[in-house]
């Protein structure tokens, strides 16, 4: 079984409560400490076993860690950690899921070989969205639920406004029909990009 590790925590000495993100669902598993187990982190990509336990959590084992070429980039692995956490925090209360984020946790993962992590990251994030059926393509005023005729005001989750009615990031509403249309940020800007990802950052 494959997945990525979404979040870890200690529990006594130096056992870890795991959860993970298959293909189908989000696992939660209990690691118990040994020499010989591998490190794990949050955002790692694994191949995996469990053994049941009928007094608590599955047991996890076997632990194979599928390493990118990038996983040693520091300034990359932060970028990516700072993805899985939202991933988590978004994801943590289900069971099951659709194969739909798997697949796309994954793809990101090889994209961030050789493009912005920050791009890779925004076009992640609108694809959720999408997925999710949360991306506001009509853009009328989440606030005042006018249409916005000239360029769009975006807030967390990319929630649409007019500039007087609320506080957030402004941008050309051409571009964004591009984006939301390609999937594809690269009609932004350095600068567009950088504002864009503080919004990423306030969570989905």
């Amino acid at each position: 079984m494959q997945g990525f590790i979404l979040h870890t925590q200690k529990v006594k000495d130096e056992d870890l409560l795991v959860c993970i993100l298959s293909k189908t669902s989000i696992i939660r598993t209990y690691r118990f400490y040994g020499l010989r187990h591998s490190t794990i982190l949050s955002g790692y990509k694994i191949d995996f076993a469990l053994e049941d336990n009928p007094r608590f959590l599955p047991r996890l084992k076997d632990v194979l860690h599928l390493g990118f070429q990038w996983i040693l980039h520091r300034e990359k692995m932060f970028l990516w950690q700072e993805f899985i956490r939202l991933l988590y925090a978004h994801l943590k209360e289900l069971g099951e899921i659709d194969e739909f984020y798997f697949e796309l946790v994954n793809e990101s993962a090889k994209r961030f070989e050789k493009q912005n992590p920050k791009r890779v990251i925004l076009d992640s994030y609108l694809q959720i969205l999408e997925f999710e059926g949360r991306l506001h393509k009509e853009f009328s005023c989440f606030l005042c639920d006018e249409k916005i005729k000239g360029d769009i005001t975006l807030v967390r989750a990319f929630l649409p406004s007019h500039k007087p009615c609320v506080f957030g990031l402004e941008l050309n509403r051409i571009k964004l029909e591009n984006f939301y249309e390609s999937k594809n940020c690269a009609i932004f800007n350095d600068e567009e990009i950088e504002k864009m990802y503080m919004l990423v950052k306030e969570g989905l």
